[in-house]
């Protein structure tokens, strides 16, 4: 019997006190032929950019392809549904992140429920995400963007990768304590939506800081602020948003999923062989360029953060009237 969407965050609340269900057993050799790594974004964006690294490093490992395939639309729920409806053999993967649980939880009728559905692997990453401007926006700082913002209410356009992403609800986090008003324009992914913002025909965006560091080294875009608790190592002079709103916080994560019925020893071997990856000092510095923070832990520790974020985005989409589709 399907539950209704009302009681998703009991559901989820419980789903991370449970002992995972049991499995059967798998095939000691696995992997025995190529694995997808289903991207639920387009290519170019920090989604797939995980994607193509970890497929890398299991692919290596593993002596087999871990091939990425792009399932772009609806938030990341159309490439969820998909392997929500693959085979729980392990053969399909899932790159799942912040925006996949909020968009799970943001679009109506999708038929599955992500926490339920996706057995969570190993994370891979926590990323800030970035505010940037359009070089042409005449603010320096987010105190001057934000006196830009009220001086021109419901003039700037704020662009996101789609609706119910966590971009869309870092901006909106940041309206609704800075009591500003922003004109939200969603796009099906980063690229399209950095496109937008280059040519100014968007004047800010959250985002994180994997696609945007060569956009903010070379100056094509300029970096006001990022959303985590503490300044990036990357880029160390720009401040945090909550140095100038204090509690303010927004960040994204990356990781690994299955289909909820996915055997317990590929579950295990997976995990095992992306805490290697996340502990190998060539990879973990290729994340830290990207400025991010390896993941490490068990599916334990994975399922947490689907449950965490699920409750603080749902709260911010009520707070700012952000009707799901």
């Amino acid at each position: 019997m399907k539950l209704p969407r009302r009681t998703f965050l009991h559901l989820a609340a419980g789903a991370a006190a449970l002992p995972a269900a049991s499995r059967p057993a798998s095939a000691l050799d696995y992997p025995s032929r190529p694995v997808r790594i289903v991207v639920g974004f387009p290519a170019g964006g920090p989604t797939d950019i995980f994607a193509r690294l970890m497929g890398q490093w299991l692919s290596q490992r593993l002596h087999q392809p871990f091939v990425v395939e792009n399932r772009p639309g609806a938030g990341s729920t159309i490439g969820i549904a998909s392997v929500v409806s693959a085979p729980a053999d392990g053969y399909t993967l899932l790159l799942v992140s912040t925006s996949a649980v909020i968009s799970a939880t943001y679009y109506k009728n999708l038929g599955f429920e992500i926490i339920r559905d996706i057995a969570p692997v190993c994370g891979i990453s926590l990323e800030p995400l970035v505010m940037v401007v359009n070089p042409a926006v005449p603010a320096k700082t987010v105190p001057e963007f934000i006196a830009y913002a009220k001086a021109n209410p419901g003039k700037i356009v704020m662009a996101s990768v789609g609706n119910g992403t966590t971009p869309q609800l870092a901006g909106e986090l940041l309206k609704l304590m800075a009591g500003i008003n922003l004109l939200h324009v969603p796009y099906q992914g980063a690229a399209p939506a950095l496109t937008d913002l280059l040519a100014g025909r968007a004047d800010v965006m959250f985002e994180a800081m994997p696609t945007l560091v060569g956009y903010i080294k070379s100056g094509k875009l300029r970096a006001l602020a990022v959303g985590t608790k503490t300044r990036s190592p990357v880029f160390p002079e720009l401040p945090t948003v909550a140095e100038f709103l204090p509690g303010y916080e927004a960040t994204v994560w990356f990781g690994i999923g299955a289909p909820a019925k996915a055997p317990e020893e590929i579950v295990e071997k997976l995990n095992k062989e992306i805490n290697a990856g996340l502990n190998d000092p060539a990879l973990r510095g290729r994340i830290g360029e990207l400025g991010g923070i390896p993941l490490t832990g068990s599916s334990g520790d994975f399922r947490k953060l689907f449950v965490d974020d699920a409750q603080k985005w749902t709260k911010v989409m009520r707070e700012a009237n952000i009707e799901a589709e």
